[in-house]
């Protein structure tokens, strides 16, 4: 039988006035996950299943001389090696996340910090997608130039999403749990793209914006240098418009909805994952390409 696997390309921009550029990775001979700014991925890739995962800290943290990074850092740290290391057919994503969590909760001197988190879970035989997204990163499924799923995002009011915390105590600090996440089970086919990102993407694209951009893969033999163009301008595209004060983004709109007058993009960290489903036709069949 063919097993489906995911190519994965990850571009994304290190704070809004750093030095933007790409960092292609390929798993599973790159170890260990990955951070732009506040931002810290992760991707797992074996014969049963590819695992990828984002998350985006909360910057407030700093007011406290906490270095948010580091939480981010450390959770997708331990969902990558819990990933890893797990050798039964299932992986359930909000419980891979739960774990991390978990662990990060245990430690003798815990990292405080907050942060959201999306976690996808590509299972080959099934050739389907199960993803847990807490807060306001996430992802979509596009098959051509149809959106076949987005995920929701889940705010408690404006600019305030769902998060995992560690607080030790401190007041007024929002603490939601893993199993709060959003979840899904998605089919997938051969030429399905999947991209993930945190909330600088999605608050300074719309939808049809990003879709547009797809359009340049030949999404039936994609390869890796389209792959990664097409990352690399996703994020590029999204960090023309959060310095665009005119701009009517997608998080100008919401603010508006919520009666805020506000023009003009979001300034944030911008993490992309661009992933393709391609067939395999043999386990023989070692490239990864």
């Amino acid at each position: 039988t063919n097993s489906t696997r995911m190519r994965v390309t990850i571009v994304g921009s290190s704070g809004i006035n750093a030095e933007y550029g790409g960092v292609p990775r390929t798993h599973p001979f790159n170890q260990g996950p990955a951070h732009f700014g506040d931002d810290a991925f992760f991707i797992v890739e074996n014969e049963k299943r590819s695992v990828i995962g984002i998350a985006d800290g909360v910057g407030g943290w700093r007011r406290y001389d906490v270095d948010p990074s580091k939480f981010t850092r450390g959770l997708m740290t331990n969902c990558e090696r819990i990933a890893r290391s797990t050798t039964t057919d299932i992986l359930n994503p909000v419980g891979l996340l739960q774990r991390a969590y978990e662990q990060m909760m245990q430690m003798k001197s815990p990292l405080l910090g907050s942060c959201t988190a999306c976690i996808v879970v590509m299972d080959k035989e099934k050739k389907e997608v199960s993803a847990a997204n807490l807060g306001d990163s996430g992802f979509m499924v596009v098959r051509g130039d149809t959106v076949v799923y987005q995920s929701q995002e889940q705010q408690h009011y404006f600019n305030t999403p769902y998060q995992l915390s560690i607080s030790t105590g401190r007041q007024g600090v929002i603490q939601d749990r893993p199993s709060d996440a959003d979840i899904a089970t998605i089919s997938v086919q051969k030429g399905d793209l999947i991209v993930m990102a945190t909330d600088g993407l999605f608050d300074n694209l719309f939808q049809k914006q990003i879709v547009e951009r797809l359009q340049h893969i030949d999404r039936y033999a994609p390869t890796y240098e389209d792959l990664k163009e097409v990352a690399d301008k996703l994020a590029a595209d999204a960090r023309t418009h959060a310095l665009d004060e005119s701009y009517m983004s997608p998080f100008a709109m919401k603010a508006q909805h919520y009666g805020l007058n506000f023009r003009g993009g979001k300034l944030d960290d911008i993490t992309v994952l661009l992933a393709s489903v391609v067939d395999c036709w043999s386990s023989e069949n070692k490239d990864d390409t």
